[in-house]
């Protein structure tokens, strides 16, 4: 069974830098997919990044040029460097983690990660 531990949420001005942590389970070696999402109140929850075990990552448009997806299969842990961060950015957010034996795009639908976090809170204030 794959669990997943989100740490390194916070609170921080706008322009700051947060990174995010997630350890997974042993079991976690065996998912080709990882990912990062979103949720803000009263809004949908979105993909912010995902990436395979062997490297290939995909971004949301919105934050594509500040936040950095990397994942660490030795470790199990997957992480998100946020830089620049905006007040649009304040949001819960989940790491997930898929079996995806389609290739090497991660999918970008919620439906596709079978394993979620809790979740660690983000705000960014003006």
């Amino acid at each position: 069974q794959v669990q997943l531990v989100e740490s390194g949420g916070g609170s921080v001005q706008a322009g700051g830098s947060l990174r995010l942590s997630c350890a997974g389970s042993d079991s976690t070696y065996n998912t080709q997919c990882m990912g990062w999402f979103r949720q803000a109140p009263g809004e949908e929850r979105e993909r912010v990044a995902s990436i395979h075990r062997d490297g290939l990552s995909t971004y949301a448009d919105s934050v594509k040029g500040r936040f950095t997806i990397s994942r660490d299969n030795a470790k199990n842990t997957l992480y998100l460097q946020m830089n620049s961060l905006k007040p649009e950015d304040t949001a819960l957010y989940y790491c997930a983690a898929a079996d995806w034996p389609y290739g090497w795009a991660c999918p970008g639908t919620t439906y596709s990660y079978s394993y979620w976090g809790q979740g660690t809170q983000v705000t960014v204030s003006s």
